[in-house]
């Protein structure tokens, strides 16, 4: 596969998967206790795994090269935190410092 599809098919994937919360909010409940934001379905945990989280690694890898490109030209504008933290900080914050198929980030108790 030429480098160009594989951009386009990585581009397609990140950019589904930001789509993705906006439908689950929508979504009504079930109404069932066992499936919810603290204790996600099976389904959940396996395309987290397997989709989410590499594409997430990914994209703080890209991320943080991108930032030190860009780090020249955000030191002069003043805006070092907001770039580090929107290149880097959140897309690893979202693949490390989360449950296994969980939307929230953070360390929580989980049980």
């Amino acid at each position: 596969m030429s480098s160009f599809r594989s951009l386009a098919v990585v581009l397609a994937l990140m950019f589904g998967m930001q789509v993705l919360p906006a439908q689950a909010e929508t979504q009504e409940q079930s109404g069932d206790p066992t499936y919810t934001i603290e204790a996600p379905p099976g389904y959940a945990m396996i395309g987290d795994l397997l989709i989410a989280r590499p594409i997430l690694i990914v994209a703080t890898a890209v991320g943080a090269a991108l930032f030190v490109v860009s780090l020249p030209f955000t030191a002069m504008g003043g805006g070092i935190g907001r770039a580090g933290k929107g290149l880097v900080v959140d897309p690893a914050r979202a693949a490390f410092v989360r449950c296994l198929g969980c939307t929230g980030t953070g360390y929580g108790k989980q049980e």
